[in-house]
């Protein structure tokens, strides 16, 4: 998978693309007691099978500088939108700002999905939920801030807990246009999500992801990378997060992010809780 390749598909998870806050600070596994209490998917590539609750807004953002072998520095401000539509269904709407290496800051490809909890404390799956999504081409493929590809996947999310610990399993498909010679026409990633309490709102993150290897004339071996972060609940509807994704096995950036994720509250009228 090329580099371009794996950042944006790190975006489109972003829509699902992370279970950054341990469930006993924040609920994630359902929508919690509190509607205004944050449920962050930040700032792990895993999402968690968790929904906003219905009708209010909550809004993900940071800032993520990635390293190259060759010592070049691209800046990104991965944000997602995320509106409640019923108890287990989620809209999520992924807008992107792009600096690449030598090249001015661009609006990236935009994200579409709609996460839907099928199931809640299930004997193998726990919290199971789906996430189909799209990807639109709003980048630029000249200043490499897009794809030029209109990607469709699915994710396959699967959250429960062991004692403190929240654990959050991840599997997806990404299938794209064109002709497979920019960026390979199919890929997968598979994450393992863990997150748990430090001291009272001080918490704990750590992940390990990968991408396997695609082929075509775009194609590149598989990739793995470890992140790890602090994460701290500042408010019941804001919490932060810092950290640093290092490789484990094949061409993936060096990267250090900070970033916050807000309640905004309630945007719309009351909605069917079913």
């Amino acid at each position: 998978m090329s580099r371009l390749t794996r950042r944006w598909f790190r975006r489109l998870l972003a829509l699902a693309a992370c279970a950054s806050m341990p469930r006993s600070l924040v609920a994630q596994s359902a929508p919690p007691p509190d509607p205004r209490a944050v449920q962050p998917e930040r700032p792990t590539v895993a999402t968690h099978a968790g929904t906003v609750a219905p009708g209010w807004l909550e809004i993900e953002t940071g800032i993520q500088v990635d390293r190259d072998a060759l010592r070049l520095h691209e800046i990104t401000t991965p944000t997602v939108l995320k509106l409640g539509l019923a108890k287990r269904a989620q809209l999520g709407i992924g807008l992107t700002l792009v600096r690449p290496p030598d090249q001015p800051l661009g609006l990236g490809d935009v994200s579409l999905g709609i996460k839907w909890r099928l199931t809640e404390g299930a004997p193998l799956l726990g919290d199971f939920a789906l996430l189909p999504s799209m990807k639109l081409p709003t980048g630029s493929t000249r200043r490499a801030t897009g794809t030029g590809t209109t990607d469709f996947s699915i994710l396959a999310i699967s959250s429960y807990d062991a004692g403190p610990v929240a654990i959050d399993l991840n599997a997806g498909y990404t299938r794209r246009s064109g002709d497979g010679s920019d960026v390979p026409r199919d890929a997968t990633v598979w994450t393992a999500s863990f997150g748990g309490p430090v001291r009272g709102a001080l918490g704990w993150v750590g992940e390990l992801f990968g991408y396997p290897a695609t082929r075509g004339r775009a194609g590149s071996e598989a990739t793995t990378a470890l992140l790890a972060g602090p994460t701290w609940l500042a408010r019941p509807w804001l919490a932060l997060d810092a950290g640093i994704i290092v490789p484990v096995q094949g061409p993936q950036s060096h990267s250090y992010y900070v970033g916050a994720v807000y309640n905004a509250g309630r945007v719309m009228p009351r909605l069917n809780a079913r």
